[in-house]
Order: structure tokens, then C-alpha cells, then sequence
């Protein structure tokens, strides 16, 4: 048993120790400012850039990100880094051949920022769980302060969020949609009403099994159910589809959680249903997926007539794309590609849309096929590859830009922490200071 002075002492460095370790787990200041930022609607011209809040900060942290990056401050450089920095060249080469060089200076310089600033960020920022946590609980709490000024706009069809920020300084359009089941599509603080979706359904499966860990189940549900009824507001099939299919997901595990081989027998569903749907029905499965989950037979019809159009275009402009003119369709239709798998193949050809897919498969594959998590790091894994199916399925529906591109880009660069975990430490995820050093004092 220690004397009085020697527990003194001991209690004295395990509280400077939990400190240390409190300071080392807490989400960094810079990443919380970042992620707070994304709501910022603000436009800020200088010359021929137009910048926002979130644009400054990376415009600000790209080059010491990269030096941290480049030092192994944030772990061994990994195959998804390189392909980022491979996309955005890329995309830069692309617009130059396309364009000009004042072009690809200008137009591809930001979209390296966006780019590789969101993602090496995240990769710099989030090194352990406990800032992974700290990521998820600032989104939510962005979420939350939204929500109220989210119900207003719903009920009133007044934008008063945007209108605020307004009265300080531009910021984008009020884009006014029709009414769905008497209600506004809200837009809150995006662009469009679908981003205000796709922002808040990318972190439901987050919310419930990382936030939702270690609290009651009233506390884990009413988080939940505010992260569907934020989406739910935007009034758009993609979101509501992405969140549907994370929330049978969620369930799927939860209720075969003793069977070690569920995710096997899911993909291999998956698998067969997009055989079955390939041989039977005289659609491809994206025009069977876009037909019956969308809100509207035209909305569906629409997603058909750009995926037919846009392939088109790419087959015509396979190397280098299209860069930013419009792609060649009937006059009729909409300039826009709504549709984030695709716009890449588009713009800047087959490398640039490939890079992108291997981007995410493998910072997907490569976390769910880790070996040696701990339980809790596991469940942060389970609900992290559930978000990033959703997005993936979003994805084809929507077009990401300005704030969601950033935040899903931060998403891809925020769970490397999990490839550098030893996985022949049998990871305690967390020993705590206290009880390590307990250990110690009872085995001398």
C-alpha cells in the first residue's frame, strides 16, 4: 500500500496526465472552426475568386497541413493521399488542355484548396478516437443550432437563416423550390435544399452508434431522430434515401450482432439483387434505383435522361472532358449534372472520375477490413463505413458542392487514425492514465 505522500504524488500525476490526455482527444480548435465554417454563407469577392469562410481557413492551413503530413505527424503516408493529390493534378491538367492555364490556375488551383485542404486536414486533425468523436459531436451540434432557424423556414417558406447572414454580407441565392406536402424544401445556409439534405444525413449513422455509444437509449433515439427530422426538412429523395438505407443497415447489424458473418451475407444480397435487377428488368440497376426512389416519376426520369447523356459526353471526351462547358444534350434539358459519380468522368475525363472512386473505396475497404480494433473503435468503424454508404448512395442523385464537398472530402481524410492502430496490441482502445497507472503501483 503507497504512504500518504507517495498516493499524494500519484494522484497528482494521474490528474496531469488525464489533463494531457483530455487536451490530446479534444477535437482541435482548427478542425472545430473549419466544420463551423461550412455554415457560413457568406461570399467574399476579391478580384476573379469568389471565397467563403471555409475557403479561407483551408486557403490558410493547406501548406502546414501538408508539411505535418510530409513529417509523419499524422501517421506513414498512405495509398488514398496519393490519389488526392493525383486527382487534383489531374483535374488542373485537364482544365488546362480543355481552357487555358489562366483557367487551370484559377479554377483547378481552388479545387486542389477544396480538395486536398478539406481531406489533409481531417488527415492532420483527427489521429484517435476521441477526436473522431469530437468531429461527429460538432457536426451534430451544427445540426442542432440549425434546426430551429430549419423548422421556421419549413413552416413559413421564409429563408431566415440566409436572410441574416444576408444582412452582414452577400451570400448565394434564395433558391425557392416548389412546396412538398404543403411544406418549403429547406435550404437553411447551402446552396440548394438537396445540400441542406445531404449535409445532415451523412452524419445519422454517426450520430446513433458514436455519439449514441455510452447513453441512454432516450438520449441515443432523440439525437437520431433530430438528424432525420433535419433531413427530412430538405424534402429530397436522395437524403431520405441515403438515411433510409443507413437506418436498415443499423438494424441489419443490430439485430444479427451474434452472427460473425452479417456483412459477408449482406454483400453477397447486394450482389445478387444488382444481378437480378441486371438480367430481369430492362433497366440498368442506377435506372431501377432512380425510378423507384424518387419522389416524383419526372425527378426519377430526369436522373435517367442526364446518367444516358452525360456517359455520352464522356464517351465523346474520354481523356480530358469537358472541363466547364455544358455537355451536349437536348435543349430542353437542364444544364446541370446532378449526379456526384458521374460530373468527374464529365469534366475531366476517365482518370479524374476513376480517381475519385478509388479514392473512396479504398479509405472504404482499407477501414473495414482492419484487423485489431477494440470494441469502441470497431463501433466508430461500423458507423463510419454505414455514413459512407449513404453518402456513396446520395451520390448518384446529387451533385456535391461548396460546403458538403468539404465536409465529405474532411470525411474521407478523418478515419486514417484507424490504419495506423497496432493490431497486435490487442488496442485497449483507451487505457486510461488512472487505471495504467494503478497497475503499476500494485505490481511494485
Amino acid at each position: 500500500m503507497p504512504t500518504p505522500n507517495r498516493a499524494f504524488a500519484i494522484q497528482a500525476i494521474e490528474g496531469r496526465t488525464a489533463t494531457q490526455t483530455a487536451i490530446r482527444d479534444k477535437l482541435p480548435w482548427v478542425a472545430g472552426l473549419f466544420l463551423f465554417s461550412l455554415i457560413i454563407p457568406w461570399i467574399i469577392e476579391l478580384g476573379a475568386l469568389r471565397l467563403s469562410v471555409s475557403r479561407f481557413i483551408l486557403i490558410a492551413t493547406i501548406l502546414p497541413c501538408l508539411v505535418m503530413w510530409m513529417s509523419g505527424k499524422a501517421g506513414r503516408i498512405r495509398t488514398p493521399d496519393i490519389l488526392v493529390i493525383l486527382f487534383c493534378l489531374w483535374c488542373s491538367v485537364s482544365l488546362a488542355v480543355v481552357h487555358d492555364l489562366a483557367t487551370s490556375f484559377q479554377s483547378g488551383g481552388m479545387m486542389a484548396i477544396e480538395t486536398m485542404g478539406a481531406y489533409f486536414l481531417a488527415r492532420v486533425m483527427i489521429r484517435n478516437e476521441g477526436q473522431f468523436y469530437g468531429m461527429v459531436k460538432a457536426i451534430f451540434l451544427i445540426i442542432l443550432l440549425l434546426l430551429p432557424l430549419s423548422l421556421y423556414e419549413s413552416v413559413t417558406g421564409s429563408n431566415i437563416a440566409l436572410n441574416m447572414f444576408r444582412s452582414v454580407l452577400p451570400t448565394q441565392i434564395d433558391y425557392f423550390m416548389a412546396p412538398r406536402w404543403g411544406l418549403r424544401r429547406v435550404q437553411s445556409v447551402f446552396d440548394h435544399p438537396i445540400l441542406y439534405g445531404v449535409f445532415c444525413t451523412s452524419v445519422f449513422a454517426l450520430v446513433h452508434k458514436v455519439l449514441g455509444r455510452d447513453v441512454s437509449p432516450m438520449r441515443r433515439w432523440g439525437r437520431s431522430i433530430l438528424v432525420f427530422l433535419a433531413t427530412l426538412l430538405s424534402m429530397s429523395s436522395g437524403p431520405l434515401s441515403a438515411l433510409v438505407v443507413q437506418a436498415l443497415l443499423m438494424s441489419w447489424g443490430w439485430f444479427l450482432r451474434g452472427f460473425r458473418y452479417r456483412w459477408h451475407v449482406l454483400a453477397a444480397f447486394f450482389a445478387s439483387l444488382y444481378t437480378a435487377v441486371s438480367l430481369v428488368s430492362n433497366q440498368s440497376f442506377f435506372e431501377f434505383y432512380v425510378h423507384y426512389f424518387a419522389f416524383s416519376q419526372d425527378t426519377g426520369w430526369d436522373r435517367i435522361r442526364i446518367w444516358h447523356y452525360g456517359w455520352l459526353s464522356v464517351f465523346n471526351h474520354p481523356i480530358f472532358g469537358i472541363g466547364h462547358n455544358e455537355y451536349q444534350r437536348p435543349e430542353w434539358m437542364e444544364p446541370s449534372i446532378d449526379m456526384f459519380w458521374l460530373i468527374n468522368f464529365v469534366r475531366f475525363g476517365y482518370i479524374a472520375g476513376i480517381l475519385m472512386f478509388l479514392i473512396f473505396a479504398w479509405v472504404f475497404l482499407s477501414t473495414a477490413l482492419k484487423k485489431g480494433l477494440s470494441d469502441q473503435q470497431n463501433d466508430y468503424r461500423t458507423a463510419y463505413l454505414i455514413s459512407m454508404v449513404g453518402v456513396f448512395t446520395v451520390g448518384w442523385t446529387v451533385h456535391f458542392w461548396n460546403a458538403p464537398y468539404l465536409l465529405i472530402m474532411f470525411y474521407l481524410g478523418s478515419v486514417s487514425w484507424m490504419q495506423d492502430i497496432d493490431s497486435d496490441a490487442g488496442q485497449s482502445s483507451k487505457v486510461t492514465p488512472r487505471s495504467s497507472l494503478r497497475t503499476t503501483v500494485k505490481s511494485s
